[in-house]
């Protein structure tokens, strides 16, 4: 019986013309769609965001071993350290597109020049800054950054097994709103007292929060030293999940289960 309706005829018509495809032209056609997909998926990762685990407890508490962080790489602008994988080592050039300075305070994530390994710390100096620590105290331009002793706790090292006993202090830098907690062990450890560091052009010096258990910019020679912007590649907005699982074992701090899209 044919068809009355014409439209349905026609359609009918053309699908019977239409020539089965090779598998070569198959094989092309997915390849074409997948590349798209590639060429989404490293644009979206190299100027918009970029996924990164905490490795170690340099930063806490607001951030513990086993954070999986939201980065936003296109809060500072853009070098070739932005590319996610190992794309950053291809021959390009350095330099750095539509770049804005941190604030002080941001948790930033960024690439140690020395040894290419990721690391992530809060910017406390800015270019032309003087910072000094003295008896664990933080001096910024000569000016006591004050910290206020709030707890104690004692946690268990995630690399060693062994319990540690901390000092709770909160924070606030220059120019900055957000108080934050540091830890503090006692204020006789080696980066308790450094000589002054002057931030150079286009640098930036960083510190962990945990400041006795941090290789940061107050280590120059066995840490990543002050940090150009070129090796910055993006700021630490929240912390999206976390597999930290640690035994809550009776006066030991444990970090809360679940955490889940928590802003830093």
């Amino acid at each position: 019986m044919k068809s009355r309706n014409p439209k349905i005829a026609a359609k009918t018509a053309a699908n019977d013309a239409e020539e089965p495809r090779s598998k070569s032209q198959i094989f092309w056609s997915e390849f074409k769609f997948f590349a798209k997909v590639g060429v989404f998926i490293l644009a979206f990762m190299t100027f918009v965001w970029g996924h990164y685990k905490i490795p170690s407890e340099s930063m806490q508490p607001a951030l513990e071993v086993g954070d999986h962080l939201y980065v936003s790489k296109y809060a500072y602008g853009f070098s070739k350290h932005s590319l996610p994988y190992l794309l950053h080592k291809l021959p390009l050039p350095e330099g750095r597109i539509l770049s804005h300075v941190p604030d002080r305070g941001d948790v930033v994530v960024f690439r140690n020049p020395k040894s290419q390994i990721v690391m992530i710390k809060r910017v406390v100096g800015l270019p032309g800054d003087r910072l000094q620590v003295r008896r664990g105290q933080l001096y910024l331009n000569d000016v006591l950054v004050p910290r206020e002793k709030v707890d104690a706790r004692l946690y268990r090292d995630h690399a060693e097994e062994k319990v540690v006993s901390v000092d709770v202090y909160t924070q606030t830098l220059p120019e900055s709103d957000e108080e934050f907690l540091i830890y503090e062990r006692n204020d006789s450890y080696p980066l308790d007292n450094t000589p002054a560091f002057i931030v150079p052009d286009d640098n930036l010096f960083f510190m962990g929060d945990n400041r006795d258990n941090s290789v940061d910019s107050r280590a120059p020679r066995n840490g990543p030293g002050m940090i150009p912007m070129v090796y910055v590649i993006g700021r630490a907005d929240r912390v999206m999940f976390s597999f930290k699982r640690c035994n809550r074992d009776e006066d030991l701090y444990c970090p809360a289960k679940g955490r889940w899209m928590e802003k830093l």
